[in-house]
């Protein structure tokens, strides 16, 4: 039976960890020939090997990349034609949770200018040197990673990374107006509060977590193989009539503003069917 994503090929940034990780395995499962892409050449490498050791031979391949140079992401679609033919779907996903980030007196300019560089100049070129690639394959999808924090704020000071999120939401909803007619889709994925070792880095302590906790109605913190069953529905032609959404999957954040007396029952994660 033929996958979701069968034919098609796609890039993933952040690909050796977290939700990056979660939609290579799931990508590559439902048909799709996966470059994993990564800083980390070793957690990048990792999943593409184990993918074509688990899924099949040639369903991945890895291209180490730093998102906050323009030149790696260039590279890195040419390698992806290259190696696989054509490119179909982008998922712009990695980006920093910098531990210092505060509010906007305590800040270091330092961390904002590198929040900005990769978080939002990262998206910006993947998107950049994606349309090209993906009007040469007759139109595709490009999946770009925001967060809840775009639309809500943050109930933790962290100004540089709301800020950036909310840059990616606007990019992604005027590229979409921009490329609606030639059938490349764009779509920000917007995740709650995730148990990914970004977000545990950042809220470091029982006190942070629960202040996030507090407010998700589903009292839990999502799974990354979540945020990557969103990111396949939006990668396939299952949602061919959905550009310049901020796909908003946070466990109930947005919809209410929920206080300490509020939903307080435990709810177990979803278990994990991932192949990792």
């Amino acid at each position: 039976m033929p996958g979701r994503l069968n034919g098609k090929v796609a890039l993933i940034t952040g690909a050796g960890s977290g939700i990056g990780l979660e939609a290579s395995f799931l990508f590559a499962k439902e048909g799709c020939k996966v470059v994993c892409a990564d800083i980390n050449e070793q957690a990048g490498q990792a999943t593409a090997t184990k993918i074509n050791a688990d899924i099949g031979a040639n369903s991945a391949a890895f291209v180490r990349v730093d998102v906050g140079k323009e030149a790696d992401i260039a590279a890195a679609v040419a390698f992806a034609e290259k190696t696989f033919g054509k490119l179909h779907i982008v998922f712009n996903n990695a980006g920093i949770m910098h531990p210092a980030d505060d509010n906007a007196e305590t800040t270091e300019e330092k961390i904002w200018d590198l929040t900005m560089q990769i978080n939002v100049k990262g998206v910006w070129w993947g998107c950049k040197h994606a349309i090209p690639a993906l009007r040469r394959a007759g139109g595709g999808s490009i999946i770009n990673t925001a967060s809840f924090v775009a639309v809500r704020g943050a109930a933790t000071p962290q100004l540089a990374y709301t800020t950036s999120k909310g840059a990616v939401l606007a990019m992604t909803r005027e590229l979409a107006v921009i490329h609606a007619r030639e059938n490349i889709r764009f779509n920000a994925l917007c995740p709650g509060p995730i148990r990914t070792p970004l977000l545990m880095d950042f809220l470091n302590t029982e006190e942070k977590k629960q202040r996030r906790l507090v407010h998700v109605p589903m009292g839990r913190f999502g799974e990354a193989i979540e945020q990557a069953n969103a990111a396949l529905f939006l990668a396939s032609d299952e949602s061919s009539f959905c550009t310049g959404t901020d796909f908003m999957v946070d466990g109930g954040l947005s919809a209410a503003y929920v206080t300490p007396e509020g939903p307080t029952k435990t709810v177990s994660p979803q278990k994990n069917f991932s192949g990792v």
